[in-house]
């Protein structure tokens, strides 16, 4: 196997902002599409074992909480999610980066809303700080589609690889005959 690939055994994903005041503000994408892929991200990580960090900023503001499904899905994750106060780069809220490094993972899945701002600036970090990061761009979105697109390029340039969940699952089931290949298929977009 390549060394670059993520399993369920080495991966951990880290969901960033999918608030419900926050993806209102976003114009870069559909965000029924952006909100449908997050669900599956979890459903995913729900699935497969992979751990996730939640985080919110600002929940009790405009912001507002995340959205329910991710609490349905991943409830436990849901009741730990890091609150931050307002800090830009969740790394450097010290809870989220304990959480990131408490899970004991180099290789991190991460998605969130905005791309170009609560996406980029701690992917920007992890990369420097040695992990192997994928960016799930369909589960991800900003302000513009400029935007979106200069923090993709950005997060790629420094090390990142873009991904959308539809890369993931096939990468994470490697075999669809396998019994975690048979549960991931059932969350292709084609389903």
């Amino acid at each position: 196997m390549h060394k670059n690939v993520f399993t369920p055994e080495n991966a951990a994903m880290l969901l960033i902002d999918h608030q419900i005041g926050t993806m209102s503000w976003t114009h870069s994408h559909d965000i029924n599409l952006v909100k449908a892929n997050a669900v599956k991200l979890a459903r995913i990580a729900a699935g497969s074992g992979i751990p996730v960090v939640l985080t919110v900023s600002m929940e009790d503001h405009v912001q507002g909480p995340l959205i329910p499904e991710l609490k349905e899905i991943l409830p436990e994750a849901y009741e730990k999610r890091i609150k931050r106060p307002g800090i830009v780069n969740a790394m450097h809220h010290e809870g989220f980066n304990d959480a990131v490094k408490g899970l004991g993972r180099k290789k991190l899945i991460v998605a969130g809303i905005t791309t170009e701002i609560c996406v980029l600036f701690p992917v920007l970090q992890m990369l420097d700080e040695g992990y192997e990061v994928q960016v799930a761009a369909d589960a991800s979105a900003s302000y513009t589609k400029y935007g979106d697109n200069i923090a993709l390029r950005r997060m790629e340039q420094a090390g990142a690889v873009i991904i959308t969940h539809d890369q993931l699952i096939s990468e994470l089931a490697v075999d669809w005959r396998t019994p975690l290949g048979q549960k991931l298929s059932g969350i292709l977009a084609y389903h």
